[in-house]
């Protein structure tokens, strides 16, 4: 919690705004999901401060307008419900159809341990909407990416509380076990696998996809946890939890920062890069969790 600062010059303490002070972002063109709370509406309101044309994603475009309508900047409200991939295609549409490269794209939605088992179109909910939803998004844009895009993903280091195996492939729909904290983790696990391999195939484009955790921040993501847990959360707040301006330091600074360019397939916190679970560097799982997840992507918009 009292870290200093890392080799990028940035560090815990750090805020979206530190992190691109003195940037002109002006021409950029940046998509950005769950924009509408947390720290994904303060990375809306930085990026757009400093002059980033940031198309707003949240679950209804009502949402998405009303935090664009909060923020001084040029902005672009679109749905995106990433547990509904007929609205994450949708969404995909109807950024192609603005006519703008993307500059990055930053997968910051999601939902987090969900109290009892919930399934999206027969897989357990968190991984779906945090992982199968983003993929989708992703890879329907790739075409959309500008030259040195750069791919955001929003993980955590609750990637290590993840399954003893990693991604249980024989279990995506949680029916054989479930857990809200493993689950969770083993969603977060799939965000970091899919940057992976994601930089891997975009390797000698010029494009890039990194992996990040935010730090702990007590945001409305903590909405689906129990009450004895969200009061624990709200009890250590003071001591232990990042401000929301801190934790959105580090997709802003993967998402804009010069010092970035080039730089794909890692992991980062505070800032700086850091060193994912061993399963986090598992090529062969990420590149199982591509093939499978092409697998569900098919099946469910066919």
């Amino acid at each position: 919690m009292f870290k200093g600062k890392g080799p990028s010059g940035f560090g815990y303490g750090s805020s979206a705004e530190d992190v691109t002070n003195g940037l002109d972002l002006a021409g950029r063109t940046i998509l950005l999901t769950g924009s509408n709370s947390g720290i994904g509406n303060e990375t809306l309101r930085v990026l757009a401060k400093r002059g980033s044309h940031v198309i707003a994603a949240a679950r209804t475009v009502q949402k998405a307008q009303a935090a664009c309508d909060a923020v001084v900047g040029e902005t672009t409200a679109v749905a995106c419900e990433l547990s509904e991939p007929a609205s994450v295609r949708a969404c995909a549409a109807e950024v192609i159809a603005l006519g703008r490269p993307l500059d990055a794209i930053i997968c910051n939605a999601g939902i987090m341990a969900l109290p009892k088992l919930n399934q999206q179109h027969g897989y357990e909910a968190q991984f779906f909407t945090n992982h199968i939803g983003h993929f989708i998004l992703v890879t329907s844009l790739l075409d959309s990416l500008a030259d040195k895009g750069r791919v955001v993903v929003v993980s955590s280091s609750a990637h290590n509380n993840a399954p003893p195996e990693g991604i249980q492939f024989d279990n995506l729909s949680g029916d054989r076990e479930y857990s809200p904290w493993a689950n969770y983790g083993q969603s977060k696990l799939a965000n970091v696998l899919f940057a992976n391999e994601l930089a891997k195939r975009l390797a000698g484009t010029g494009k890039t996809a990194n992996s990040l955790h935010p730090g702990v921040i007590h945001t409305n993501l903590s909405r689906s946890m129990n009450p004895i847990a969200r009061a624990a959360l709200s009890i250590g707040a003071p001591l232990v939890l990042k401000s929301v301006g801190e934790g959105a330091a580090t997709q802003c600074y993967l998402a804009v920062n010069p010092s970035v360019e080039g730089i794909s397939g890692k992991y980062f916190a505070d800032c700086n890069e850091s060193r994912p679970s061993s399963h986090g560097r598992d090529e062969a799982m990420a590149a199982k969790l591509w093939e499978v997840s092409e697998q569900i992507a098919a099946e469910v918009t066919a």
